[in-house]
């Protein structure tokens, strides 16, 4: 029995250019507003990776790992971010923020946002736990625009070939 066709799915930032170039005008912004509280920008890296790999977006994935890597970020830790708990790998701002991303992104576990806050106050600051938080909003709404368009992942090109 032959498998059925996908259907064909639509760019949506390309069907409604206007709608998505709103969105990158407000990830600019946020952007420059994490950048102005403090926040590196590989602990902002991390947040966009941590919440594109709980929402399986392999688009975001791809670019965001070649970000992180060219922030200075190691293979290390980006082979265990997803377990981020249960290393001594990332620092204490990482781990809250991390964990606040986590909270932005399974939105329904009102529990697990008040053990991030928890987490967070002692090591970030009210705008910097604001940063992360519209840091993570964003990636989860570009998430979902490459996931619903189903953006594919191309091989990267390398100097070798």
């Amino acid at each position: 029995m032959a498998v059925p066709t996908p259907p064909a799915r639509i760019y949506l930032d390309k069907q409604t250019p206007e709608a998505f170039k709103a969105f990158v005008a407000a990830r600019e912004t946020v952007r420059q507003g994490a950048a102005d509280t403090g926040l590196e920008p590989l602990l902002i890296e991390l947040v966009n990776l941590r919440v594109s790999q709980i929402n399986g977006c392999a688009y975001c994935l791809s670019l965001h790992t070649r970000k992180a890597l060219r922030a200075g970020e190691t293979t290390q830790r980006l082979g265990t971010l997803s377990a981020w708990r249960d290393t001594e790998l990332f620092t204490a701002r990482e781990r809250a923020a991390l964990a606040l991303a986590e909270a932005a992104t399974a939105i329904a576990d009102a529990a697990a946002q008040d053990t991030a806050y928890a987490a967070a106050r002692p090591v970030l600051t009210d705008d910097e736990i604001a940063a992360v938080l519209w840091v993570a909003i964003t990636m989860n709404t570009f998430n979902r625009v490459s996931i619903l368009s189903k953006h594919p992942v191309r091989p990267a090109v390398t100097a070798q070939g």
